[in-house]
């Protein structure tokens, strides 16, 4: 292997050590002890069922391939998790609002596990189920389990800022960690342990069914809005109402959706944006450096939530044109950077320019995450927080299933335009969601006062 990919994932091994241990005070939150027992019960959950879905990840395309389907035939297994988890995901995701988060996040892991049985067959069919129940699980992932620990985290009445110490950690952990850990020992058992590509599938069913347990035996249950009175389509109502109310939630929804389908296009292109004549490229280790580049945009993270300045409505905007201009990176090489007619080798320089590119736009995803979850805790309404964020999943999940559908109609380069555009709306966003959110609190803040002094003027006034 080529020692640029070593210097590359050395150099952010070392500057991630050095941001952790150079921790000051200053960059730390003081908790209690009983808040740390509830973030590392949390922690453990959430690492579990990250276990669970990037052990799956670099092997369900090489798993079909080995049972002799085609890109064709492939794309469209992918398109239907894509749909499975907008059409059953939404509703499956909503009724963790009234049957609560816990049995979601059970449901969760059962639905992961049969998803993983599934593979074992060489069956069209069967292997078509289990991408429907990988979509459902996948909407499941990203909405009980965080809706469960605001809630939790509310009940149990800890400090608010708290909550960015838990998804600082959970990122770090969670999308980095454990990702790199997932990838190589995937990596052992279908290689050196020579147990064939369904060995991943296996290994994550294990860790799913260890994290059942864990939430079955330690969580408590929560709710959303659990009234009898409130059907599927009463919840969807209300949940579209409030996004159509208020303009924080709204503007919310599109800043997320814009920049997660930016990047899911970007884990389809860019295998063949480092290597378009063939080139030999390491893709475990450069996935791996990905990750490393989300841990450190973690990293980052937890130290600006640490302080009350800057606020992260305010941060985000400049993330959001940093990524913008990282994913740019492959539209500008193409015009400055003479192709290579050269079949196979190893990667061009124009590929270590992207890489280095992609590294920082891995780098502003790390960030993306804890942030995001910060501000949903924020804005959005607790009593229908998972339907909310499982609407957010819906433009998402068609602009995926659009990109896969087309991805031979375009050139990459116009690809990764759209999604630097996309990036940079989702700046522009930002920054109105910042300016709204002043306003409200500014109205408030008058509101607030103007009552004060009501009731200093009139005592007997109730």
């Amino acid at each position: 292997m080529e020692i640029f990919y070593f210097v590359v994932f050395g150099g952010l091994a070392a500057i991630v050590a050095g941001l952790e241990l150079s921790k000051s005070n200053k960059d730390r939150i003081n908790t209690s002890s009983a808040f740390n027992s509830f973030k590392n019960n949390y922690l453990l959950v959430y690492s579990l069922m990250m276990a669970g879905d990037w052990l799956q990840g670099p092997y369900v395309y090489y798993l079909y391939s080995t049972y002799g389907f085609g890109k064709g035939e492939i794309g469209q297994l992918f398109i239907a998790g894509f749909g499975s988890s907008m059409l059953f995901g939404t509703i499956v995701g909503s009724l963790a609002d009234k049957q609560g988060r816990k049995r979601a996040s059970i449901t969760y892991c059962i639905t992961y596990i049969l998803s993983c049985i599934t593979k074992h067959s060489p069956q069209y069919k069967v292997l078509m189920v289990g991408r429907v129940l990988g979509g459902i699980a996948t909407s499941l992932l990203f909405s009980a389990f965080e809706s469960w620990l605001v809630a939790e985290h509310n009940k149990r009445a800890f400090e608010q800022q708290w909550l960015s110490v838990t998804f600082s950690k959970a990122i770090f952990l969670g999308n980095g960690l454990v990702a790199i850990i997932a990838g190589l020992f995937g990596n052992y058992l279908v290689d050196s342990l020579a147990l064939g590509p369904v060995a991943p599938f296996d290994a994550a069913a294990c860790f799913l069914a260890i994290g059942m347990a864990v939430i079955i035996s330690t969580w408590s249950e929560n709710y959303g809005d659990p009234s009898e009175n409130k059907d599927l389509i009463t919840q969807f109502k209300n949940a579209a109402s409030a996004i159509a109310s208020d303009e924080k939630i709204a503007l919310l929804g599109a800043i997320q959706s814009l920049f997660e389908g930016s990047m899911y296009t970007f884990v389809f292109l860019w295998t063949p944006a480092l290597s378009p004549n063939e080139e030999d490229i390491p893709h475990g280790f450069i996935f791996a450096t990905f990750m490393l580049a989300s841990m450190l945009g973690s990293s980052i993270a937890s130290r600006l939530l640490a302080h009350s300045s800057p606020k992260v409505e305010s941060y985000m905007q400049i993330v959001f044109v940093i990524s913008s201009a990282a994913l740019m990176l492959p539209v500008v090489t193409s015009f400055l950077v003479a192709p290579s007619g050269v079949k196979g080798g190893s990667i061009s320089f124009s590929g270590c320019i992207q890489l280095m590119g992609f590294c920082t736009f891995e780098a502003c995803v790390g960030i993306f995450w804890p942030s995001i979850m910060k501000m949903r805790s924020q804005y959005i309404p607790e009593e229908a927080r998972s339907t909310i964020m499982n609407f957010f999943r819906i433009p998402l999940n068609i602009f995926v299933c659009l990109v896969l559908y087309n991805v031979d109609a375009f050139p990459m380069t116009v690809m990764f335009g759209m999604c630097s555009v996309f990036l940079f709306i989702a700046s522009m966003l930002q920054r109105r969601l910042m300016n709204v959110a002043e306003i409200h609190k500014s109205r408030s803040q008058e509101w607030s006062a103007d009552k004060e002094m009501t009731s200093e003027a009139d005592p007997l006034n109730p």
